[in-house]
């Protein structure tokens, strides 16, 4: 094993393809069904929401798909390639023989995983001739992430916030408001579906399901405009794929094999782009690696949800899709990690939790914001509520290791950091969290 504990790669190193894991997947990932038929949706009846390009990418089979030089280009700005680095100083305050390995999603400009898929998915709107993009966002780190994609191609944003987070996370809403996007708290009086949901509860906390429906309404009744999702969907996956392309070349740096792979879940985008090129592997036989998706208790859509087809949002705008799902009128607590508070799980994910090939585990809100603090201080980062989440699981494998004297490899996605989180840290820490 290389003693070094950080990875970097140059420029040059930025992935030039997209891994897409539908090409190695033991069984086809379940396609979507349109609602009316429940036969799988045809790509034109998708055109209200989507352009036809990203259309093509949701539904492809290729094993790689070309990333555009306007997108790489786009991606320095993003501090890619990102690096991979070893806690060696939380191995020490744990005491523990195992080395514990992070992927350094947290340098882009927003703080996290998330414009990956932004900027991907702006350029394709661009090329398509949209003028203007509606989206959904949690926390606030996917609005985030659009807003800068759609300031660096030209185009308006529009982002329906969840309410709880809209009046929880201010500076997310600001950051969003910098980069020249409308925000609005979720559910809104903006549309016919949020102005019936504040009739009948005008405290409404709202959820991201929520907001995915006010998203779509006012895409599909606004001129050129188009509708944009930062995870679940196929596509999204795959732009996120650059995150477990680079690790890929680090671990070889590094001269390991992950023995766990942990990644927090929501909508699954960050555990998927971090983990589906090794996972690619371990289908073909090469690995013999631990995935592990972490959720919030609250919200155990991956861990106690059924596999069943849903909808993915709440008004029932969307095809249905084949997912782990708690239900889509499930409206989750209001804990402080919003990008998980998500009713369902990415298709792809879904599958393969059920092919055996993706653990799950869930985790209380206070011992995530517990664990997120000893990482702080050990590694000197302070980490987003939903990161807290796999460092929280990292942390337990690594004590684990000790008590068997075992010298596991574990490695997680540091998929963002807290510096717009700190309302639930002071909660934490003033012992006020639920």
């Amino acid at each position: 094993m290389n003693n070094a504990v950080r990875f970097t790669l140059g420029v040059d190193d930025i992935p030039k393809r997209w891994y897409n894991i539908a090409a190695d997947s033991p069984v086809p990932i379940p396609p979507p069904l349109n609602p009316g038929t429940n036969q799988p949706i045809k790509p034109e009846e998708m055109e209200a929401i989507f352009p036809r390009n990203l259309i093509e990418q949701e539904m492809c089979q290729d094993r790689y798909v070309d990333i555009p030089e306007e997108v790489r280009d786009a991606y320095i700005m993003l501090n890619r390639p990102s690096p991979l680095v070893r806690a060696v100083r939380l191995e020490k305050a744990l005491k523990t023989p195992a080395k514990i390995f992070y992927k350094r999603e947290d340098l882009s400009p927003c703080g996290s995983h998330k414009p990956n898929t932004a900027i991907a998915q702006a350029y394709y709107n661009m090329v398509a001739g949209t003028e203007h993009i509606t989206t959904e966002t949690g926390a606030g780190q996917w609005g985030s992430a659009l807003a800068l994609a759609c300031s660096v191609f030209n185009m308006s944003c529009k982002v329906f916030m969840v309410r709880v987070s809209y009046d929880g996370k201010p500076y997310r809403r600001y950051v969003m408001q910098v980069y020249g996007a409308d925000v609005y708290p979720s559910p809104s009086p903006e549309t016919k579906y949020g102005r019936t949901l504040l009739e009948k509860d005008p405290n409404n906390p709202g959820s991201l399901g929520i907001a995915i429906s006010e998203a779509i309404e006012m895409a599909v009744t606004t001129p050129n405009t188009k509708y944009s999702l930062g995870s679940v969907l196929n596509h999204v996956m795959l732009h996120q794929t650059v995150i477990g392309q680079e690790l890929l070349t680090q671990l070889e740096m590094a001269d390991v094999v992950p023995d766990y792979m942990i990644g927090c879940v929501g909508g699954g985008s960050n555990f998927a782009g971090f983990s589906f090129p090794l996972l690619g592997q371990k289908i073909k036989g090469k690995v013999d690696t631990e995935f592990i998706g972490v959720e919030p208790t609250s919200v155990p859509s991956l861990t106690e949800g059924d596999y069943r087809y849903d909808f993915g949002d709440t008004a029932g705008m969307t095809p249905l899709l084949k997912m782990y799902t708690l239900g889509h009128e499930f409206i989750p607590s209001p804990i402080h990690a919003g990008g998980l508070r998500y009713h369902g799980m990415a298709p792809s994910v879904s599958l393969f939790k059920d092919l055996g090939l993706v653990k799950s585990v869930t985790v209380d809100q206070i011992d995530t914001f517990s664990a997120g603090i000893q990482w702080a201080l050990a590694e000197g980062v302070i980490p987003a509520p939903e990161t807290t989440h796999a460092i929280r699981v990292a942390i337990d494998l690594a004590l684990e290791a000790k008590r068997k004297n075992e010298e596991k490899i574990i490695v997680f996605n540091f998929s963002g950091h807290g510096l717009l989180d700190l309302v639930g840290y002071d909660k934490y820490l003033s012992g006020q969290m639920k």
